[in-house]
């Protein structure tokens, strides 16, 4: 089936069409979620999240991109605002034991748990360090470190998606990777004194 004929079965609501896309999406958008969010299920709920938007959303697809672009770009879009409310809900957790509420805080990163089956290094904790590390870039170097790096993205693909230049990803990608080596050797500096 063509992209524009597949694109308007879903507009229609076409369950076969609905199924065609969680089979040839579903693990893309799982895979996206866990690299941002590394974290089974929360990356899970985020992917229901990417496809409810999806379906909602379909009638407003301009085909200004390709399907797979503008589903990435949700995707991503939907693991970013899931983070920036878990650091707010961090933030106000740190406000609340600041001015002595009982409230209990939830000191755990939701980088204590990782599974991602897509990264190959040594073992958990360099990935949880690793991890950690991209979390603390700045959001567009870590949106465009992870859609390059771990997502494997071409510098087109991210662009498309990011809707930036290239030469905007380049330089975004080469602070993420200057900001990491600092943020990684200070790291194993500190853990070797």
């Amino acid at each position: 089936m063509q992209e524009a004929d597949f694109i308007k079965a879903l507009r229609e609501g076409s369950n076969q069409a609905y199924g065609q896309l969680l089979d040839q999406y579903q693990q893309k958008v799982f895979s996206t979620c866990i690299s941002f969010v590394p974290n089974e299920e929360d990356a899970e709920d985020i992917a229901q999240d990417v496809f409810i938007e999806v379906f909602n959303s379909i009638s407003k697809f301009k085909g200004d991109s390709k399907l797979s672009t503008w589903i990435y770009r949700i995707s991503t879009n939907k693991c970013l605002e899931f983070i920036r409310k878990k650091n707010t809900k961090k933030r106000f957790g740190f406000m609340q034991s600041l001015v002595g509420n009982d409230t209990p805080l939830d000191r755990s990163s939701y980088f204590t748990e990782f599974n991602h089956p897509g990264v190959l290094l040594e073992n958990k904790e360099k990935n949880e360090i690793l991890f950690a590390a991209i979390n603390r870039l700045p959001e567009a170097q870590r949106t465009v470190y992870t859609l390059n790096k771990i997502e494997d993205l071409s510098y087109q693909e991210v662009a498309d998606i990011t809707e930036k230049s290239i030469s905007s990803i380049e330089s975004l990608l080469f602070r993420a990777k200057k900001n990491l080596q600092v943020l990684l050797q200070n790291y194993y500096n500190k853990n070797e004194s």
